[in-house]
């Protein structure tokens, strides 16, 4: 006859005393749980949900757009009521001063003007007496050759892939052309829509550009001219900005 295993020595006292230090823990465990909680949800609390925030946002940006359009409906029922023929004289010479303006691309023949810094000889060198400021395009060089080309009555010019304007303020720093923002390396290509023959002349006359030609007989600088019967200009971009304007007394529409 089998007779049931008794407990090993001690196995009770243990299971007695370990159930009660269990329960002990659970409670101070809960009790510290509510405490961070205050009693609320203690993944959330007070902090909004991430996806209430872009509702919130996206309401407030429908909101907005709304109200945008609303106002911008309201302006275009105004604008221009009662002005008539005066409102469309006005809109005539905007779009008749555009291209003057530089506002507009321009195509028709002209003269396309490339400079670039000295290059080495054959052998990899340059001339001996040359410093480092006679090999390269200088501010005053692209200055000469714009100022030329506006003198024989150029109707457009563009310098790399910008328009020129009154805005305009080239600028060499080291041996390289800062234009409107952007940094552009030689060669440096002008190009320039009008009487070719009148340009040619006038870069011949013009003494900084005469000297200029001498640095590239003497150190090897670069110069060329091409006549084209139909280059491109492209337009200005962005809306031009009026910084100050001067009476121009009455105006014939």
């Amino acid at each position: 006859m089998e007779h049931d295993r008794p407990p090993p020595p001690g196995r009770s006292f243990r299971w007695r005393l370990g159930v009660p230090l269990v329960c002990l823990l659970a409670g101070l465990l809960l009790a510290a749980t509510h405490g961070v909680s205050g009693g609320k949800e203690i993944r959330r609390g007070d902090a909004p949900r991430l996806v209430d925030l872009v509702r919130s946002t996206q309401s407030t940006v429908d909101r907005l757009t709304d109200q945008r359009d609303t106002l911008a409906t309201a302006v275009r029922a105004v604008h221009g009521r009662g002005a008539g023929a005066a409102l469309s004289a006005m809109r005539n010479r905007a779009d008749q001063l555009a291209e003057a303006a530089g506002l507009e691309a321009m195509h028709g023949p002209g003269l396309v003007v490339t400079l670039t810094d000295a290059q080495r000889d054959a052998n990899g060198r340059f001339p001996r007496d040359a410093s480092p400021d006679d090999l390269v395009v200088h501010q005053q060089d692209v200055s000469a050759v714009l100022n030329a080309l506006w003198t024989a009555g150029a109707e457009a010019v563009q310098m790399q892939d910008q328009r020129i304007t009154a805005a305009s303020a080239p600028r060499c720093v080291g041996n390289t052309l800062l234009l409107n923002g952007r940094t552009y390396s030689p060669p440096y290509v002008v190009t320039a829509i009008g009487d070719p023959q009148a340009m040619q002349d006038a870069l011949a006359a013009a003494p900084l550009v005469t000297l200029y030609k001498q640095y590239v007989i003497r150190f090897g600088l670069g110069y060329s001219e091409q006549v084209s019967t139909d280059l491109r200009v492209a337009e200005t971009p962005g809306p031009a900005r009026m910084r100050y304007a001067v009476p121009a007394g009455p105006v014939d529409y």
